[in-house]
């Protein structure tokens, strides 16, 4: 093993259909009677722990620890319900490459995600991608994406054994904050425009790469290398 992906999961892996955001608002009007249609809130990049901090302080004006595991557990059977939508699909190319990183024995892949682990294995069990990535980091480790790295890193060294060095580690997502997260243990950053941000506002983060999407699966290869 020399070269491991850490691959982020919305707007990256998958699009949900806009399943994670009804379940955020199906969880504040379940649990606190509140409808909020998000629109302030500038969410994307960010962990499931500082999304529910900044709503419920924006709504309640406060977020105690009980009522944060309150509203993601509610968020969590939300989402499991919401993800049953005909939006929800793999984005272009994916499907086959973590397939192929499955055949070669010299490449590894996990996640770095700011989902909880269980929102996690919801989105990517629910369009069948979960079994590809079998360690990662979650927004159970930490509420700030930059401190999610060492996480992943630590599980994907002790899971086969080897100590990826960070040049050859890729950290792979669609917002700033991802490319952010892997500059921050040295990794390379691939950034791909499948989510809200366009390739121009990701190539001003200084990324490694920049892809469309991910259909090329030869230039994602490529760029590997």
């Amino acid at each position: 093993m020399k070269t491991l992906l850490l691959w982020d999961i919305d707007g990256t892996l998958i699009d949900s259909g806009g399943a994670g955001e009804r379940g955020l608002q199906l969880a504040l009007k379940r649990e606190f009677a509140i409808e909020d249609t998000l629109s302030w809130l500038e969410y994307f990049g960010r962990t499931d722990g500082w999304i529910a901090r900044a709503i419920l302080k924006h709504d309640l004006g406060e977020a105690s620890p009980e009522d944060i595991q309150r509203f993601l557990n509610a968020y969590l059977k939300a989402l499991a319900e919401e993800m049953n939508n005909p939006q929800a699909c793999v984005l272009p190319g994916v499907a086959e490459i973590v397939a192929q990183i499955g055949q070669h024995s010299d490449i590894a892949q996990g996640l770095l995600t700011g989902n909880l682990r269980r929102g996690a294995e919801i989105k990517l069990g629910h369009l069948g991608l979960w079994a590809h990535f079998p360690y990662g980091a979650f927004a159970n480790d930490a509420v700030h994406r930059d401190e999610l790295g060492p996480h992943a890193l630590r599980r994907a060294n002790a899971y086969h054994g080897v100590t990826f060095v960070p040049e050859r580690v890729f950290v792979i997502g669609d917002t700033p904050h991802d490319i952010a997260c892997g500059k921050a243990i040295g990794a390379r950053t691939f950034a791909v425009a499948t989510g809200r941000y366009s390739s121009e506002r990701l190539r001003a983060h200084t990324p490694t790469a920049v892809f469309e999407n991910f259909a090329d699966t030869g230039a994602f290869f490529a760029a590997l290398n």
